[in-house]
């Protein structure tokens, strides 16, 4: 019971100093609008051309940006936590009985409330320009993104505890993401993509959680991808939590 009340605390804590101070909100759903407006509209006419996934240009080009915007939103958390390294308050935690699992989850569980704000209203700008949505299927699609936001937060945390500055931390955190980005198909879907490409992108998690999240705005729930997507993401999402809480912990010793 501790743990969750731990976990509650720094929840309530990191959410609160967000709200204080929102321009990396505001910023952070500034960047996929923007892809919403200037460059979904480039993809009606591509969206004609052989291999394109059904569905139209919007409900294959939204997924893959809201996949960008998990992956970004939970990708850079680590920079807030290299300020309170250095402002002592992350010291000042781990001297106290508190759960180290705590101290990360909170935190983590903050990045994914911002990142699933930042996606509705994502979504709802892209209903205009004629996204079309199952809402069971988006309610799915939206846990996917809980457990994108959950598995990178973490990596970018202890990536923070190790690096211990911003100056490391930037392009550790860029050489990281970049390549799953190209790799996952946000922009343009990798069946367009020559055979080798989409062979080397299968081994990339993100690839199947763009492909889960389209079929899931799709209603296309019979697909595989959507299996592989949720079963690859639970797993790491488990895997870097408990690394990331260890890092916690040895920050305490």
């Amino acid at each position: 019971m501790r743990m969750f009340r731990d976990t509650w605390l720094i929840f309530e804590r990191s959410l609160t100093l967000s709200l204080r101070n929102p321009v990396w909100v505001i910023l952070g759903v500034m960047q996929p609008i923007l892809y919403l407006f200037l460059f979904g509209p480039l993809l009606n006419n591509i969206a004609k051309m052989p291999g394109f996934p059904p569905g139209g240009a919007f409900n294959v080009f939204v997924p893959g940006i809201l996949v960008m915007t998990a992956l970004f939103g939970s990708a850079f958390v680590g920079f807030g936590l290299c300020d309170e390294m250095r402002e002592g308050v992350v010291e000042r935690m781990t001297v106290t009985p508190m759960s180290r699992v705590a101290m990360l989850v909170g935190r983590s569980l903050r990045d994914v409330i911002l990142l699933l704000v930042q996606g509705l209203i994502l979504v709802g700008l892209a209903i205009p320009f004629g996204l079309e949505i199952n809402v069971g299927g988006v309610a799915v699609a939206f846990a996917l993104l809980a457990l994108i936001g959950l598995m990178m937060s973490p990596v970018s945390y202890t990536l923070a505890l190790v690096l211990k500055t911003e100056d490391s931390l930037a392009p550790t955190v860029n050489g990281l993401t970049l390549p799953l980005l190209l790799l996952s198909g946000v922009m343009l879907p990798m069946s367009l993509a020559p055979d080798w490409l989409q062979t080397v992108a299968k081994f990339n998690p993100l690839y199947h959680a763009v492909a889960a999240i389209r079929a899931l705005f799709n209603a296309s729930f019979a697909d595989q991808e959507i299996l592989w997507g949720v079963g690859l993401l639970a797993v790491l999402t488990v895997v870097t939590i408990v690394i990331g809480a260890r890092s916690f912990a040895r920050a305490a010793a």
